[in-house]
């Protein structure tokens, strides 16, 4: 039986599963920031973290059946969150002319006011980022990008928008490389969620 990254004498003599039990507290973090906006502002966590990703993604990805996948949700948990959104005038819906039932999800001027107020959650993490050197930044970078591709090759993380998933993407000789964009890809430029993502196509996997 394998052993639990969280039973202790064992953890001390693994770095895999001490990296998880760091992942987890930074995940608690994330979760206590988010909650601190969320109680303030009188939204749940979820609505807040709908409202700014509908700021910052094209409107093709805006709709009930992908903020489901994006977030890990059921469809009724979404469409809950967007019927609440929708009453306080945060967001509107633009519907299909070709599907009176399938519609996008837009921030109202409200919605626009609101993000402003509670985007910036997280900052206290990238603030003590900024103590670390930039060396060990992209190091750690590295790694995580490479864990959240192995993630969604695995099915356990559904949705990605990272280089290494995209049909854009290229590795020969050992380098990066974007076709899109026509140049090497260095740490610092691999994205995580890139707004010319195209889903490699099967049997294209790298």
């Amino acid at each position: 039986m394998e052993k639990s990254v969280f039973n202790i004498e064992f953890q001390q003599k693994s770095i895999t599963s001490k990296i998880v039990v760091g992942l987890e507290r930074i995940s608690e973090v994330f979760k206590s920031l988010l909650w601190e906006h969320a109680k303030v502002i009188g939204l749940s966590p979820i609505q807040i973290q709908i409202l700014i990703f509908i700021a910052y993604h094209k409107s093709e990805l805006c709709n009930v059946s992908h903020l489901a996948k994006e977030f890990n949700i059921t469809k009724p948990t979404v469409s809950d969150a967007i019927r609440m959104l929708d009453k306080k005038k945060y967001i509107t819906k633009d519907y299909s002319l070709s599907d009176s039932r399938s519609y996008s999800i837009l921030l109202s001027d409200l919605g626009k006011k609101m993000v402003s107020e509670t985007e910036n959650f997280a900052n206290p993490i990238e603030k003590q980022l900024k103590n670390i050197e930039t060396a060990d930044l992209e190091n750690v970078f590295e790694t995580l990008s490479k864990l959240i591709h192995q993630l969604n090759n695995n099915r356990i993380l559904t949705v990605q928008r990272t280089c290494f998933s995209c049909n854009f993407y290229d590795k020969s000789e050992n380098r990066n490389y974007c076709n899109l964009m026509e140049k090497e890809l260095l740490t610092p430029d691999i994205r995580l969620d890139c707004p010319e993502y195209e889903e490699k196509s099967a049997g294209n996997n790298v």
